[in-house]
């Protein structure tokens, strides 16, 4: 294949596609209120944080792995935990509470291999109520919805 080949592959991949905010309002707003509705709820904003990029890890969402990790440091999570993020498991800068709620986002985000095992949910309830669970499953399904609008669309990174 050719230098010039595989750099039109990669320019057309980059190519910006619909709007999907603008051509179909109705159900962007729609989308949008999931985002409301966990914006009054009782999750943390480390724990959004962290589900939100984490899920954007698993997804390969470039676009919301950028936006969640600056929300996550102008929220005063620390450059070392967001390097992290995608090896949690392997490292003691997450407590058991965080590891929980990772290994809910793993689950749910890739839910056609083995669907939330009796494991995970019971891990997470060691620690929260049926309330915060709720809540935890509703910020991974609203993500992973915005990284497959953000990756179907080709939402574009932007250089600060």
């Amino acid at each position: 294949m050719s230098v010039q080949l595989i750099l039109a592959i990669k320019l057309n991949i980059m190519k910006q596609r619909v709007n999907i905010e603008q051509t179909f309002p109705k159900g962007y707003k729609a989308m949008f209120g999931l985002e409301l509705a966990l914006q009054g709820g009782n999750l943390s904003k480390s724990h959004k944080n962290l589900i939100k990029i984490r899920a954007s890890q698993i997804n390969g969402c470039a676009y919301c792995i950028d936006m969640h990790t600056k929300e996550a440091l102008k929220a005063g999570e620390s450059q070392q935990r967001l390097f992290l993020v995608s090896a949690w498991s392997e490292t003691t800068l997450f407590n058991e509470e965080e590891k929980a709620i990772f290994s809910l986002v793993e689950a749910v985000t890739l839910i056609h291999r083995a669907g939330v095992s009796d494991e995970i949910y019971e891990e997470v309830s060691r620690f929260f109520d049926a309330d915060y669970i709720a809540e935890l499953i509703m910020a991974i399904i609203t993500i992973n919805g915005w990284n497959r609008l953000a990756i179907a669309t080709h939402l574009q990174v932007i250089a600060d």
